[in-house]
């Protein structure tokens, strides 16, 4: 349950924070909030990272579909004892279903955080972004750690 919690706060996070940046934002307003590092900036992505697959609905239906049927079949099966590898799967999941979201209601996700690390213009993203990243590199860490104890067990 509290796997399936993580996923509802960072939904709810995700769809305010897109709701206030178009509600408030006109597309492609950039407001600094650290000079030349930080910005929010109002954007609509049609694609997937980086604008891939731009337009392709149908396909980001389909997969993010099969991507929250496995991750709730993983938070089923395989949490029970696994902290981490639970925490990592809530994030992913409300990160696909924040994005997903916008998908499905606004053909196009709203992304807004915008940062320059060392003059590279990262591409704009969002909360949803953010936390299917955290949770694959926290799926990253807990599968190192499960192969630890393998080693160890042999």
């Amino acid at each position: 349950m509290l796997y399936y919690m993580i996923a509802l706060l960072i939904i709810a996070a995700d769809q305010l924070t897109k709701w206030l940046v178009v509600k408030n934002m006109e597309l492609g307003q950039s407001i600094p909030i650290i000079d030349q590092v930080f910005y929010i900036t109002s954007h609509r992505n049609t694609g997937a990272a980086w604008g891939i697959l731009a337009g392709q609905m149908w396909f980001f239906y389909l997969i993010t579909t099969a991507v929250i049927i496995g991750i709730v079949y993983y938070i089923q099966r395989y949490t029970k004892g696994q902290r981490l590898l639970g925490v990592a799967l809530g994030l992913m999941l409300g990160g696909a279903i924040g994005n997903f979201i916008d998908r499905a209601v606004r053909q196009e996700v709203v992304d807004f955080i915008h940062v320059i690390i060392v003059n590279y213009n990262y591409p704009i993203f969002n909360i949803a972004d953010s936390s299917l990243c955290v949770g694959v590199m926290l799926l990253f860490i807990q599968m190192l750690l499960d192969s630890g104890k393998k080693k160890k067990e042999q």
